[in-house]
């Protein structure tokens, strides 16, 4: 079974906008609302491919009642922590006419030292059967009350400790201080995004600031570069790296493709706990390149290893297929043949950092 933690959910609001035009007004088709947050993102994805997975989160006030009505009859398994505030909104507004997706996400209210502890007793006791555990998503917003308990920066580093008490792997998707302190905490795998990478670390290249995690203690680093795909670093293989990515960019909403890209990784894991072999679709074997690349892989707290690039192209595969539909938490049934269109490569000792990938080089 795989956990999924969310320590900052949102009630997802998404419109779809034939043309945006600021200062106006739009009517527009009736929205969805969805119990979300990136956690649960990754959940639904998981359960959508018929994996085990529950779901931990918090709710409360009155937007979490609508939160818990959805979740209850979406058929996710869940755990839900009740705490004071009122659960968040996340309102994600899709432009038709010009392919994009604008998202206003509120921040999240502070949570009390007895809340933060009740969804670490949640979490552990969630863990007891699983095979692998996600923390994703963002830290409520501190307030000065909250600074003087329980630090939320020590949150995923709780998640971590916990996943390598059980023998099991942890992938933390976060951003800011966070994404550093579960790097310094040992994580399995981190899966920043560009933007968040490289304001994290303070490193423009997101190959040498994906580097610094690994020097921290991530044994495993995938970052998301939109359109121009995916790169994997893994401290199995420090001086190079493998990247993914498909022939064009495709047209739809982005918003839930990094989130299905850690339901890959997770999947991957699991398989492998359950003595799946974890196969890489569409793999080619037509150059020295790949063949280097297979030698690269991850190790879990257990001891066990798995190949970076079956993780890497599933990861690529599932976050493209997300962006074929209109919801975030679902992956469009192509994503078997995107897998077998990815181009993968090893790049090794002669990365030049002002020729990392960008999103713009293969728009078409």
């Amino acid at each position: 079974m795989i956990v999924t933690v969310s320590p900052n959910p949102a009630l997802d609001l998404t419109w779809r906008v034939d043309r945006i035009e600021a200062g106006t007004t739009h009517r527009v088709p009736s929205g969805r609302a969805r119990a979300g947050g990136k956690g649960l993102n990754v959940a639904r994805v998981l359960h959508q491919q018929e994996h085990s997975v529950v779901a931990v989160t918090t709710v409360g006030g009155a937007t979490g009642t609508e939160f818990t009505s959805e979740l209850v009859e979406s058929a996710l398994a869940h755990v839900l922590v009740p705490v004071a505030a009122s659960t968040r909104r996340s309102i994600a507004l899709y432009d038709t006419s010009n392919d994009e997706t604008s998202i206003f996400n509120e921040f999240g209210d502070a949570s009390s030292d007895a809340e933060w502890h009740s969804l670490l007793t949640a979490i552990s006791e969630a863990l007891a059967t699983a095979s692998c555990v996600v923390g994703s998503g963002s830290l409520p917003q501190s307030s000065s009350a909250a600074a003087a308990g329980f630090d939320p920066n020590t949150f995923y580093p709780h998640i971590v400790e916990l996943a390598v008490a059980r023998g099991i792997p942890s992938i933390i998707d976060t951003s800011g201080t966070a994404l550093i302190a579960a790097a310094s905490a040992g994580a399995t795998v981190l899966k920043p995004n560009r933007e968040e990478l490289v304001s994290a670390t303070g490193i423009d290249d997101p190959i040498l600031a994906a580097r610094s995690l690994l020097q921290r203690g991530a044994s495993l680093v995938l970052v998301s570069l939109g359109s121009a795909g995916m790169v994997a670093l893994s401290s199995s293989d420090p001086h190079g790296y493998l990247s993914a990515r498909l022939p064009g960019a495709l047209a739809g909403n982005a918003t839930g493709a990094g989130d299905a890209a850690v339901a890959a990784i997770a999947a991957c894991f699991a398989e492998h706990a359950s003595g799946t072999s974890v196969q890489s679709v569409g793999t080619r074997d037509e150059s020295l390149k790949i063949a280097k690349a297979q030698g690269a892989t991850v190790t879990t707290p257990a001891g066990d290893t798995i190949g970076v690039e079956a993780i890497l192209r599933r990861a690529t595969a599932w976050s493209a297929a997300a962006v074929l539909m209109p919801l975030a938490g679902e992956i469009s049934p192509e994503h078997a043949g995107l897998g077998t269109q990815l181009i993968i490569e090893h790049h090794g000792y002669d990365h030049v950092p002002s020729q990392t990938l960008r999103p713009t080089e293969i728009r078409s």
